[in-house]
C-alpha cells in the first residue's frame, strides 16, 4: 500500500458534502496525494440504493480508505471499520475540494455528528 495515497469518498448532494450519509444522490471518489498535499483525481459515482450493509461494502469495492460525513449512524461506522474505512463525521457543507484542502492543511473541523441512527 502507498502511504502517500488515500482514497477519500464524500457524499454529495448539489455538488457539496451531504449532510446524511445514508442518502447522497452521489460520492465524490478523490485520489489524494498526502505528500503532495493534492487532489490527482476525481471520479463521481452514483452509489447502489441505500439498504443497510450495502455502501460500506460498495465503498470497499472502489478502494475507498477514508469517508468524510456530515452525520452517520453508528451501525455505518462500525460496517466501515469492518472494511478497514477510516470516518471522519460532523463536517459541514462544502465543496469535496475545500473540505480536502482543509483536511490536508490540518484545518479541517468536525463538530457533532448529526445522524443519531
Amino acid at each position: 500500500m502507498n502511504t502517500n495515497k488515500i482514497k477519500i469518498a464524500i457524499p454529495m448532494a448539489e455538488d457539496k458534502l451531504c449532510l446524511h450519509f445514508g442518502h447522497c444522490e452521489r460520492f465524490a471518489l478523490l485520489d489524494v496525494d498526502l505528500t503532495g498535499r493534492k487532489i490527482i483525481r476525481r471520479e463521481d459515482a452514483v452509489p447502489p440504493p441505500h439498504e443497510p450493509g450495502v455502501l460500506p461494502r460498495w465503498l470497499a469495492e472502489q478502494k475507498v480508505e477514508m469517508v468524510m460525513a456530515g452525520g452517520m449512524g453508528q451501525r455505518a461506522q462500525g460496517l466501515l471499520a469492518g472494511q478497514n474505512i477510516r470516518v471522519i463525521v460532523g463536517l459541514s457543507p462544502d465543496t469535496p475540494e475545500n473540505i480536502i484542502a482543509q483536511y490536508l492543511d490540518g484545518t479541517l473541523k468536525s463538530g457533532e455528528n448529526v445522524c443519531d441512527h
